[in-house]
């Protein structure tokens, strides 16, 4: 993406998540749920035919033959009329599909898209027992998952021992897997399988995360309330929780607290205010 500011070209290269398969598309879990939501209920609007009648009518109101406002008013009253009727009737749609039957507790098996995307549910909503639920991993569709795939959804949290006194176990969450050892956590590779690897590997990984939080604090004062940091793109100075720029001819490793609190003072290393426009 271009843009233009202040005179000057800046690009922008944006990535969008979406599933492929050898140079082939294909539509999320939520696509398709989307698409069968609005063939259900706006179906005429979705058909090919509605397409071709309304550039019909654009042909005729530029040729004099028809009123625009006219043609809108045909358009939206029905249309607004409909999204109402919709809203208030149509439920909650997620797009639940029934897998088979849970063979150690007897409990249907269901998958579908939660609040934070696709997901497997051993057990019924609407029951007196809490049903458990375990989000699908990356691959897995609503569409395609069997019953078997679903069910070892839920082998996590996989416990692998101990390390320094402290349970290591292995889980999948919102963002995907990762090793919880001593009330912390830490994201799994994606060329480790969560459900194959073992108390070493995730040893090594936490030994790595704990030598980057080291390696990222230069300097500390006053209990941590003031901190000189390596960041994603270079170091930064923080106090309270505020950011702020380190001059290019600083040296960061020699800064001391009167320095910190001096840089901070400086107006031009403030971290800049975002303003959200009100409307009157």
């Amino acid at each position: 993406m271009l843009t233009l500011k202040d005179g000057k070209v800046k690009s922008q290269t944006l990535s969008e998540n979406m599933n492929s398969e050898k140079a082939k598309l294909f539509p999320t879990d939520i696509g398709i749920l989307v698409t069968e939501f609005l063939v259900k209920n706006f179906y005429d609007v979705l058909e090919y035919s509605f397409t071709a009648g309304v550039e019909k009518e654009f042909d005729d109101i530029s040729e004099g033959k028809k009123e625009w406002n006219e043609m809108i008013k045909e358009f939206y009253g029905p249309f607004h009329t409909k999204v109402e009727t919709t809203r208030e009737e149509s439920g909650k749609f997620s797009g639940e599909r029934l897998l088979g039957t849970d063979p150690e507790s007897g409990k249907n098996v269901f998958v579908k898209i939660g609040r934070y995307g696709p997901l497997a549910q051993i057990g019924d909503t609407d029951s007196e027992e809490k049903p458990k639920f375990a989000g699908l991993r990356k691959g897995q569709s609503l569409q395609t998952i069997t019953l078997e795939e679903a069910l070892k959804l839920f082998d996590f949290p996989r416990s692998l021992g101990e390390y320094e006194g402290k349970e290591v176990s292995v889980a999948i969450g919102r963002f995907g897997p990762y090793i919880k050892h001593d009330g912390k956590f830490v994201s799994i590779k994606k060329d480790d399988d969560p459900a194959s690897i073992g108390l070493q590997r995730c040893i090594e990984l936490i030994e790595d995360k704990r030598l980057v939080e080291k390696n990222k604090t230069i300097k500390s004062f006053k209990d941590g309330e003031v901190l000189v940091l390596n960041g994603r793109y270079g170091p930064y100075l923080t106090i309270n929780k505020v950011n702020f720029k380190i001059p290019k001819d600083v040296v960061p490793a020699e800064l001391t607290l009167e320095e910190c609190i001096k840089i901070s003072e400086d107006p031009k290393n403030m971290p800049k205010k975002r303003y959200v426009k009100r409307k009157k």
